[in-house]
């Protein structure tokens, strides 16, 4: 069709059950691209990764650099590989890579509970958990990466960085996004999470975050220490609707996130800039699993919902929304209707199965 919208999309499967995961995503994106119309996707894999280092001494070649910048949007399985490192001794990470090169400076991590989908909590309301944590990426105490000093054996020092720039565009991110959700029934509030008590550069990110809160009238702003916040995502986590924060609280409070609603399997995220994105499941490589077809590849399959949503906000392409839609519903439909379970969710379907559930409800739809 020649009004057909087309988007170029670097997929780079990375490493362990990244291939794994990936290759099930590609299968439903495909899918739903037959299905609704309107768009066309051009998937290409690239290497990159750390076994792409092993083997050829990059982690992200400049090939596949080349590819993602000319792409509409990344498409990433994960990467990592515990006994391959770096010369410092950490890991190889070029997903981190991507992030600087792109600006990539929003982390959106959602949670959300599935029906029928497991949950951490034996709560009336854990079922109403619906929150989207947002995650800087590309500063706050990961700005030392690489960049940290090992003074004579006896003491290690690393900086957090935070800037006005980034986090006024954060913010005014977040509080977009509550906005939008507002729209939708969610209750338009926007959670500071952060160590304002204790940290200087945190008080400095409190007071870029009140003075952009001011823009937003419409939306409520909340703030809370990251411990407090901590124990409220146990206590009480379907009171959240955004909540925003600096790299590495939120590294740690996404896990936790994801943890209420199924664990690491279920954790779609994405990485946003002003004019690229990545969009991955937030889990690793897990090599204990690798190669086996255990891996639940629900993260992945919402990720390229996530992907699909982004792209039809920029090129102004309802069809791809509508594919998204259909995505997580698909998704949802598996769990409520019992008709799939991953084995990390104490089920004993595999990623073949998982996907090919999610491709019958698909065909149902």
């Amino acid at each position: 069709m020649t009004n057909e919208v087309a988007f170029e999309v670097c997929v780079l499967p990375g490493d362990g059950i990244g291939v794994e995961v990936t290759e099930a995503a590609l299968e439903v994106l495909r899918a739903v691209e037959a299905k609704v119309g309107g768009f066309r996707l051009q998937l290409t894999n690239h290497p990159a990764g750390a076994f792409c280092h092993r083997d050829t001494g990059e982690a992200l070649p400049a090939a596949t650099q080349a590819a993602a910048d000319r792409a509409d949007a990344i498409l990433l399985g994960a990467m990592g590989q515990p006994e391959i490192r770096n010369a410092d001794g950490t890991e190889i990470a070029p997903q981190l890579d991507l992030r600087f090169r792109y600006g990539l400076y929003a982390g959106v991590r959602p949670c959300r509970a599935l029906s029928g989908g497991p949950l951490a909590l034996r709560h009336p309301r854990a079922a109403e958990i619906d929150f989207v944590l947002i995650r800087e990426s590309t500063e706050g105490l990961f700005a030392s990466r690489g960049k940290g000093e090992l003074i004579d054996d006896r003491e290690a020092r690393d900086t957090q960085v935070i800037t006005r720039a980034t986090s006024e565009r954060l913010f005014d991110f977040a509080f977009g996004l509550a906005e939008r959700r507002k729209t939708q029934g969610r209750p338009g509030k926007v959670t500071l999470v952060d160590k304002a008590n204790v940290f200087r550069s945190f008080a400095f990110f409190r007071k870029v975050f009140d003075e952009r809160a001011a823009r937003f009238p419409g939306i409520a702003a909340e703030r809370l220490y990251v411990d407090a916040c901590a124990l409220d995502l146990v206590r009480r986590p379907w009171e959240f609707d955004v909540l925003v924060t600096e790299n590495m609280f939120g590294d740690i409070l996404s896990d936790l996130a994801a943890g209420l609603v199924g664990g690491m399997g279920f954790a779609a995220s994405a990485d946003i800039g002003d004019a690229n994105a990545v969009f991955q499941p937030a889990h690793g490589t897990a090599p204990d699993i690798a190669g086996q077809g255990k891996a639940n590849p629900t993260a992945a399959l919402l990720s390229a919902a996530m992907m699909l949503d982004w792209l039809a906000e920029r090129k102004n392409v309802a069809a791809a929304a509508q594919a998204a839609r259909l995505i997580e519903k698909a998704v949802g439909a598996v769990f409520a209707g019992g008709r799939a379970r991953p084995f990390d969710a104490g089920g004993r379907d595999g990623t073949r199965a998982m996907t090919d559930a999610v491709l019958a409800e698909l065909g149902r739809g």
